[in-house]
């Protein structure tokens, strides 16, 4: 399948430029990047913990997680990925993937060779610092992700787990901060949650019971937002929203 190069990495590039302003010749190099697109199911994965992979893999369309597997079978998902987003830049850089990426949904991805994203990254100052910062907020989320998972209750992890999915499709123009398609599974949020399925479904239905939200099949509406966010202990700075876009609580 082949893509207009502006039309798969525009996202991207509106995306970093959240972290830096780039030059016209920083954009130019950036939308010039080698690339192939490949599509996958859910299930099917882009890259397996123990790969050597040869590529960095920005998102076109679809959710893809990383994930990795406990020697007793259970999965910890640590992070989900949406369009314009680098999933595994990390990988240009370390060699070795530490972890599992896999596809959450239908996916398109885009696969731009390690030796291309190094280039660009060492040889334009700006886009390796946009890049860098991309890293950078990655980590501020596993932070997030590891206090929630460790140290809030069941209540308070699925409120903020939800309020972060808002704010995130929002600003990746996926779905409105308080009516959203929700991409994950009940079986997969208890992943990323820390929980059992049927704690997460009995966490859901308390949510919905008081009046926080409304789910419908994938569907979900948030009807208290303010109360939601005081639930969840959320605070949204450690996304580090772009300051002209920070979403307000």
């Amino acid at each position: 399948m082949s893509h207009c190069p502006d039309s798969v990495f525009a996202p991207m590039l509106a995306r970093l430029q959240q972290w830096r302003t780039l030059a016209e010749e920083d954009r130019e190099a950036l939308l010039a990047l080698p690339f192939r697109v490949i599509t996958l199911r859910p299930q099917e994965y882009l890259v397996r913990e123990g790969d050597r992979p040869n590529h960095s893999c920005l998102m076109v369309s679809g959710f893809s997680i990383r994930h990795k597997v406990a020697g007793n079978g259970g999965r910890q998902i640590f992070s989900i990925h949406m369009k314009g987003e680098l999933a595994d830049l990390q990988n240009s850089m370390l060699g070795t993937a530490d972890h599992n990426l896999q596809a959450l949904t239908q996916v398109e991805a885009a696969l731009i060779p390690v030796e291309a994203v190094q280039d660009i990254a060492f040889s334009r100052p700006a886009v390796g610092r946009a890049m860098w910062y991309e890293t950078l907020v990655e980590a501020s989320i596993f932070r997030e992700w590891t206090l929630n998972v460790g140290r809030r209750d069941a209540r308070s992890r699925t409120a903020h787990l939800l309020c972060e999915f808002a704010l995130r499709l929002e600003l990746a123009g996926l779905g409105e901060r308080c009516d959203y398609a929700l991409p994950m599974t009940q079986e997969q949020l208890a992943d990323a949650l820390g929980l059992t399925s049927v704690h997460t479904n009995r966490t859901l239905m308390t949510l919905a019971r008081e009046g926080y939200i409304v789910r419908n099949h994938r569907s979900l509406r948030i009807i208290k937002w303010a109360e939601l966010i005081e639930t969840g202990d959320f605070d949204p700075a450690y996304l580090h929203l772009h300051p002209g876009r920070r979403a307000a609580a």
